[in-house]
């Protein structure tokens, strides 16, 4: 049997199974049912948070046999093609690869011709931020005065490379972050599906190393059941994304912060990574050093997510021991580092030069 990786098994075949976008499904929900339906549609947000799914999921929706619905049967034969991808008046087309403009006016040309097996001839464009002035132009004259079979869905990572021309021609949709949350609440209802365990704090780090993308989430998750079948730990994780467990940068944190020199360097010791993740590093420590200035001025009872959890207590004793004006100096030096860190010799000297500066007596 042919493997399906987890991304595309559990990739939503109707609405209600978009997650964190509850306001625009709302909308599309709308505008279907009272058959509103704009001309031009754009999707813009954050790599790996729904923009494809959903401009797929409402290409079914106005093609579907049953109707234009909401609710698309999944059954008629426009519907499982569109599953495919095969649908022939399903027109997907990647803006990063067909940047210039004799591509863009070859695939526009045939806007003009009716719909073969559909109700419209719809055009997906993904990252359509990355076409070119002149592909804008080709792309704008359609828009302006678009035939009543045709449909544009643009998906984008960056809506502010789009001209305000094309944009005002369309209805814009910008869609959530996803939170901790509700990534935890999915991943766990795939993995009861999978029926895989998982210890309960690594969400918290498959969210971080994910910057709330879901894909990439899904891919963490799958490299770790490719190397522990049964259940997903924090060792396993840990050494697939060969980033440092919280318990170390707790520790370096605190000692620099109390400039204790030898515990830092017997840490750094300690630490065995590549070059690229020293950056990973810094960012780790400005995400407690922040954690812990917010709780240094408003207290305990703001602490509402579970960064790092297991380490509450010791979080609480360096936020008591330390001044405020300590956790904004490290935290400026570590900025200065991390832009540093590209034209140093290599990223770790570049670190322990920034800790040393931190760990500057008279500093």
């Amino acid at each position: 049997m042919k493997y399906e990786i987890l991304a595309r098994k559990y990739r939503p075949k109707c609405f209600k199974e978009i997650i964190g976008q509850k306001y625009i499904v709302k909308s599309i929900h709308n505008s279907l049912e009272t058959n509103k339906i704009h001309q031009s549609w754009i999707f813009s947000g954050n790599s790996g948070i729904g923009k494809t799914t959903i401009s797929r999921l409402l290409a079914k929706s106005l093609s579907c046999e049953k109707g234009i619905t909401y609710f698309s049967c999944l059954k008629c034969k426009n519907c499982i093609e569109i599953l495919k991808g095969c649908f022939i008046d399903l027109i997907e087309i990647d803006a990063a690869s067909k940047t210039k403009v004799e591509e863009i006016k070859k695939i526009l040309e045939n806007v003009k011709y009716l719909p073969v097996k559909g109700r419209f001839k719809i055009y997906i464009i993904d990252e359509v931020h990355m076409l070119s002035k002149h592909s804008f132009n080709a792309l704008l004259k359609i828009l302006e005065e678009p035939p009543i079979h045709v449909k544009f869905i643009l998906a984008t990572t960056n809506i502010n490379k789009i001209p305000e021309t094309i944009i005002s021609r369309c209805i814009c949709f910008y869609l959530n972050h996803i939170t901790e949350k509700q990534i935890y609440k999915y991943l766990k209802n795939i993995l009861k599906k999978e029926k895989i365990k998982i210890e309960k704090n690594i969400i918290n780090i498959i969210y971080e190393a994910s910057k709330g993308n879901v894909r990439s989430a899904l891919n963490i998750i799958e490299q770790s059941i490719l190397l522990n079948q049964h259940k997903i730990t924090e060792k396993n994780v840990i050494n697939i994304l060969g980033i440092i467990e919280q318990k170390k940068i707790l520790l370096l944190t605190k000692y620099l912060i109390k400039k204790e020199l030898n515990k830092t360097f017997h840490i750094l010791k300690k630490i065995n990574i590549s070059e690229y993740q020293w950056h990973t590093i810094f960012d780790n420590i400005l995400k407690l050093l922040h954690h812990i200035a917010i709780l240094k001025k408003f207290g305990f009872s703001i602490e509402k997510h579970e960064y790092m959890k297991n380490y509450r207590n010791n979080i609480i004793k360096i936020v008591k021991n330390t001044k405020f004006s300590e956790i904004q100096r490290c935290y400026h030096i570590i900025i200065k580092g991390k832009r540093e860190i590209e034209i140093s010799p290599n990223s770790k000297i570049c670190a322990e030069m920034t800790f040393l500066r931190i760990l500057e007596k008279d500093n």
